[in-house]
């Protein structure tokens, strides 16, 4: 399977230099889960390898999976890493994404509902 999310070749060396402090980081898990003041968030982190089901693919020596239920949220989604005014790290952006909170961290997809209880709990710096 392919990935559908693009990972920045400025994202990949950061991921790549994340990985080297970490034997057990073979793979970049791309998600999304309930939760953030918009109803989803974006979750990235390291696992061993891809469990049945992800979609895989290799971006600028990274392996990149992304879970069944993710991969309709995160198609066409890039992931970059950013340094600016705001601090530095991660960035999504996201064409699914029919309304962001503020902080970029979470959002609202088109035609979906927020899971019960999701909403507002996100970042302390949007308002719910």
């Amino acid at each position: 399977m392919r990935v559908m999310v693009k990972l920045t070749e400025r994202a990949a060396g950061h991921v790549l230099g994340l990985m080297q402090e970490d034997p057990e980081a073979r793979v970049l898990r791309v998600a999304v889960q309930g939760g953030g003041c918009s109803g989803l968030q974006y979750a990235l982190g390291f696992d061993l390898e891809a469990q049945a089901g992800d979609a895989v693919g290799e971006q600028h020596g990274v392996n990149v999976v992304i879970d069944r239920f993710s991969l309709p949220y995160l198609e066409g989604a890039e992931v970059d890493f950013v340094d600016g005014l705001m601090g530095q790290g991660f960035a999504v952006s996201n064409p699914n994404a029919a309304a962001s909170c503020g902080c970029g961290s979470s959002f609202t997809a088109e035609g979906a509902e927020a899971p019960a209880g999701a909403a507002g709990s996100g970042c302390g710096t949007c308002a719910a």
